[in-house]
């Protein structure tokens, strides 16, 4: 951003600039442009002077024109017309006996970018790729790449590319590389520069000539070109045998890539290829630069992918030194997992304890993290310094090694007896979500083996509350069933205060429906929830695979010299720190929709949704503060409903909605209802209005307007209606707080019924009943007389009394839907007029 409050300056400036005596003095002349190039370097708008500038390009001074030359590309874009007084200068300066000012022109002529300069560049940049300086060529062919980037659009001259085409002969090297990459950006909609055989053979011969970056750009584009015989191929690979040991790196790089390309189908060729490298990758880690020692040890990983033990004798030059940075220490611990053998299993695990208590936290459990992978295959020696670790009762470290012990007991079970007897009272010291979910797996897995795990759960399930991670409230429900499963006596009670809690009270809705799975779940029996929580353990006198077969090099080969490597990690690499370790049996879908396995498909809806009662388990029944005892559906996050709409009327339960009302689902098939991407405030408002208009033109879309009688619906919490709206797949997009009219709320879902799918968008509407008030005839009088002294028993003809019937309130249901389901949107009425009323009732 320019600098202010520099206007005397600039002014001063262009004093100077148009002084005829600092004009004629050609030392002061150049310091002014100096001090306007400097001015311009610190964000002061110099734009002003340009007239000026333009005015000091003519000159000998080789020097004042590189400045005046600089100033001009940057204010070009701001002063397109006065740009034009420079093309003449410019033009001139391209015939000038001298190569460095005929190419430093055409430099400048190309860098001022302005589409309306086009017809004046073309002809200088012509004769500039005929010139008899080199220096002047390759300024030519980069110029004509400048002005394909100007027009995309604009169709190149043919004659250009074929006299691009032909420079790719020319006798110096640069104006070679140059060709290709104009040709590239020139080409890039027909596929780039097309190598054939004699191009590819030129280039391979002259390959020496070029500088490291020029050897690459030509290794890059060979890999196009496809050898017609075998003895044509094994000559090129010959030729390239000697790039594959240069001792620069992105030589060493592409030619690699290269040969890996060539020899696809030859893999023990490329697997010799492979170890040639090895020298010049052991070099590069050992650079000075960071970005380049990275980079070397993310195509190492690659390399060792299909050469495990390519590094292995040389293990040590991956060791971490004390100022390298976190990022580098971390991919170094990551190389050393993978060259771990018998021989310097006990040196690597030595340095990496080391590294255990890095003052880095990430470094530090990175380190750990490495020690537990290398315990799959020596269990014993990483146990050892893992439980050493745990004597440090360090907060960052301690949750590392729970973390790491639990994925080491997954995949090695013989380790649970000494991890068990490890993990107990190290409790105190987690602080973060992850340690205890680690430590909380250990408990519902192996809470047979570990004494204090019930008193350890009730610590968690008391302190739930004060929890504010759900991971940790989720892996704590699984815990608790599945030790209640084993030592039944000793968790009865906190498993019953913990369902209650996650049901009535919480309010994350993955905590809530995974405590309903489970109570459902033991409401069928101890031994269906066994089924599902504790399946098979593996033989802890059996093995485990380690490690990973070799793979071919082709598989990697399309990311080696790229930026692939970079962005991931290698192929088993674990991180800590990973958010989404998931060590359930199985994947369960929505709690309310799931097939559990052993519970049948044809189970009756009352066998889930009724009585809560834990005896069938064995739980003595709770009190009601603790768990519910009545018929409720707040188990799915609906207050109570009326018995009548739970006993005898059809169910939703196929979709897992509640009941609806008889009538309203006699004539209706069910239609599911299933989850879809969700809209935004703008896509309704959008599709809204669309409706109206399509609505005008009589399209396949329908309107409708209902009216619900029910109890008064502004008393409902907008939570509680949008948790119930949820678990049926009906999104709340907005709505108008509790007891505000008027009361409105806009809600929209998705049908499906084969073979298409509809959106439907609802608005529902209740108003303060002013007209409805006006309209009202003598007998309303009289209710809201009998209300108003006081007749709270006052009954009318039906049978209510007078303050049921003025809770009675009438709902606006706007319904718009596309494309039309008379049955779907029946049903999506039938699901609000339940949700409303039960809602209502309890409410009321």
């Amino acid at each position: 951003m320019p600098y202010l409050g520099n206007e005397d300056m600039v002014k001063d400036l262009r004093r100077a600039l148009s002084n005829p005596h600092v004009q004629s003095d050609q030392l002061r002349y150049r310091n002014a442009i100096l001090k306007v190039i400097k001015l311009m370097s610190q964000g002061v708008d110099v734009s002003n002077l340009f007239s000026e500038m333009v005015k000091a390009c003519a000159t000998v001074d080789v020097v004042q024109k590189k400045l005046v030359y600089v100033f001009l590309c940057s204010y070009a874009a701001l002063n397109p017309e006065l740009s034009l007084l420079v093309i003449n200068t410019l033009r001139k300066d391209c015939q000038d006996p001298n190569p460095m000012v005929r190419s430093l022109a055409l430099r400048n002529m190309t860098n001022l970018r302005l589409p309306g300069l086009v017809e004046y560049v073309e002809q200088p940049l012509s004769a500039g790729l005929r010139d008899r300086a080199a220096c002047v060529r390759r300024v030519a062919v980069l110029g004509w790449a400048k002005l394909h980037n100007l027009q995309p659009n604009s169709e190149t001259d043919a004659s250009v590319v074929n006299e691009l085409y032909g420079l790719l002969r020319d006798p110096d090297p640069i104006v070679m590389v140059n060709c290709l990459r104009a040709l590239e950006e020139i080409l890039k909609e027909e596929g780039g520069v097309t190598i054939n055989k004699p191009i590819a053979h030129h280039l391979l011969n002259r390959l020496k000539e070029c500088d490291v970056w020029g050897q690459s750009e030509v290794l890059k584009i060979l890999q196009r070109y496809q050898p017609h015989s075998d003895d044509e191929l094994f000559d090129i690979l010959s030729l390239l045998d000697s790039s594959l040991v240069s001792p620069h790196p992105p030589v060493m790089a592409a030619t690699l890539s290269l040969f890996l390309s060539l020899s696809s189908a030859l893999p023990a060729v490329s697997l010799a290829a492979l170890k040639r490298v090895q020298g010049p990758l052991l070099a590069a880690c050992g650079s000075a630069s960071r970005e380049m020692r990275f980079t070397a040890l993310c195509h190492i990983q690659l390399l060792l992918r299909s050469v495990p033990g390519l590094m292995g004798a040389h293990y040590k030059r991956f060791f971490c030194g004390y100022a390298e940075p976190a990022f580098i220490k971390q991919r170094k611990m990551q190389v050393l997992v993978e060259l771990v053998n018998d021989e310097n299993v006990a040196m690597i695990l030595d340095e990496l304890k080391e590294y255990c208590t890095d003052v880095n936290t990430d470094t530090a459990q990175a380190a750990i993290s490495a020690i537990g992978r290398i315990g799959r295959s020596y269990s014993d020696r990483c146990l050892k310094i893992l439980i050493g670790l745990l004597g440090l009762k360090q907060e960052h470290i301690t949750s590392a090694v729970v973390q790491t012990m639990r994925d080491l007991v997954w995949v090695c079970p013989q380790c649970s007896e000494t991890v068990c007897s490890a993990l107990e009272g190290c409790e105190e010291t987690l602080q973060d979500s992850q340690g205890k979910q680690a430590l909380l797996w250990f408990l519902g897995a192996y809470g047979d083996r570990v004494s204090s795990a019930p008193y350890t759960l009730e610590v968690f399930i008391d302190t739930v509350r004060c929890e504010t991670s759900p991971g940790v409230k989720m892996e704590l429900l699984t815990a608790s069933v599945r030790l209640f499963l084993c030592r039944p006596a000793e968790t009865q009670d906190m498993l019953g205060r913990l369902l209650h809690y996650c049901i009535d009270e919480e309010t994350d809705m993955c905590v809530r429906d995974q405590a309903l799975l489970y109570y459902r779940l033991l409401r069928c029996g101890v031994d269906e929830t066994r089924k599902v929580l504790q399946g098979r353990r593996s033989d802890p006198s059996l093995g485990v695979l380690i490690g990973r077969p070799a793979e071919p090099p082709s598989q990697w080969a399309h990311a080696f010299n790229t930026l692939m490597p970079l962005w991931q990690n290698a192929a088993g690499t674990e991180s800590v720190n990973s958010d989404d370790f998931d060590h359930m049996t199985s994947d369960l879908a929505d709690p309310l929709d799931a097939e559990v396995e052993g519970v049948p498909a044809d189970t009756p809806a009352d066998n889930l949704a009724t009585k809560p009662r834990l005896s069938s388990v064995g739980l003595p029944d709770a009190p009601a503060d603790n768990l519910a005892t009545k018929p409720r559906l707040s188990s799915v996050g609906l207050p109570d409903a009326p018995a009548d709409n739970l006993a005898t009327k059809p169910r939703l339960s196929s979709v897992g909605l509640p009941d609806a009302p008889a009538d309203t689902l006699a004539t209706s098939a069910v239609v599911p209802i299933s989850l879809f991407p969700t809209l935004s405030p703008q896509e309704f408002e959008r599709l809204w209005l669309q409706g109206v208009e399509h609505a005008e033109e009589k399209l396949d879309f329908v309107c409708r307007t209902e009216h619900l009688q029910g109890p008064n619906v502004t008393r409902v919490s907008p939570q509680s209606l949008q948790a119930a709206l949820q678990l049926l797949n009906i999104h709340t997009l907005a709505f108008t707080p509790p007891r505000t009219l008027p009361w409105r709320i806009y809600v929209y879902t998705h049908t499906a019924a084969p073979p298409r799918t509809t959106l439907v968008l609802a608005e529902l509407l209740y108003q303060e009943a002013g007209a409805h008030a006006a309209a009202a005839d003598g007998e309303d009088t009289d209710d809201a007389a009998a209300l108003a002294d006081g007749e709270e028993e006052a009954t009318f003809g039906g049978g209510e009394t007078a303050r049921e019937r003025a809770d009675v309130k009438e709902i606006q249901v706007t319904l718009k839907q596309r494309p039309r389901d008379d049955n779907a949107l029946k049903d999506v009425l039938s699901v609000l007029t339940t949700v409303l009323h039960t809602l209502s009732c309890q409410t009321s």
